[in-house]
């Protein structure tokens, strides 16, 4: 289990040292997530956390999103996982800057981690600006959902093979983000999900969730996806007053 974020601390060290340990985690984590979202504010970059569980299709989605908008937005990616350079890898296949960050065990990405992985991103652009930047975490529902990372918005993904349970099991991935995105829809003949009842579940938790349903794979929905992005991007630039 992840020992950076308290997930291996058992109940036989004391009720009080755990809310310690908590405590002061998550205060120092908020703190720097602040310095990153007023970094990010301040560029005028538009910064997106996708979680989900493992074989969600976020890189998938990525990859496809990438494809669609690169002519139009300039995107950088940040990709969190526990080993292996295979995701970042996929996305360096589509010609954008990207980092991985390996987290050598811990199951989720904290500020810290995107406040060094940002700078190594800066780097490796030259100085050409980003204006929408993608952290695909660690996949688990759980750990992700408890930390801030100075994103704009939280996308949590569902795919259609991983069942209609989710927003029960896992509230606080729910409850935590802003958009909610049904992924894998081209596979509805095939399993027993039933996307209004999840969507009911999921807005019960947190009705001012954005919604959507997307295949990566048909296509079905991804301009809904686009546009949403397409949005933000220009909200930012708006708010920046950029040319």
């Amino acid at each position: 289990m992840c020992d950076t974020c308290g997930c291996s601390i058992t109940a036989d060290k004391g009720q009080s040292k755990i809310i310690d340990v908590h405590t002061s985690l998550f205060a120092a984590n908020d703190a720097l997530a602040k310095v990153n979202r007023e970094h990010f504010d301040k560029t005028g970059i538009v910064t997106l956390n996708l979680i989900s569980s493992p074989g969600s299709g976020k890189t998938t989605l990525l990859e496809h999103t990438i494809d669609a908008l690169k002519d139009e937005i300039s995107i950088g990616v940040i990709e969190g996982d526990i080993e292996t350079e295979r995701d970042a890898e996929r996305i360096r296949a589509k010609d954008v800057p990207v980092i991985q960050l390996t987290t050598g065990g811990a199951c989720h990405l904290d500020a810290a981690m995107i406040h060094k992985g940002f700078h190594r991103l800066e780097k490796e652009t030259g100085g050409d600006t980003i204006k929408l930047l993608f952290i695909e975490n660690v996949g688990n529902l759980v750990c992700p959902s408890s930390f801030d990372l100075g994103e704009h918005e939280r996308v949590v993904l569902v795919s259609v093979p991983e069942g209609p349970d989710k927003p029960a099991k896992y509230p606080r991935a729910f409850i935590s983000s802003h958009t909610f995105v049904v992924s894998k829809t081209d596979l509805l003949p095939y399993f027993d999900f039933p996307v209004a009842e999840v969507m009911g579940d999921a807005l019960h938790l947190n009705p001012h969730l954005r919604t959507m349903t997307l295949s990566s794979t048909t296509g079905d929905g991804m301009e809904t996806w686009l546009d949403y992005l397409r949005e933000l991007v220009a909200k930012m630039k708006g708010n920046n007053n950029l040319d």
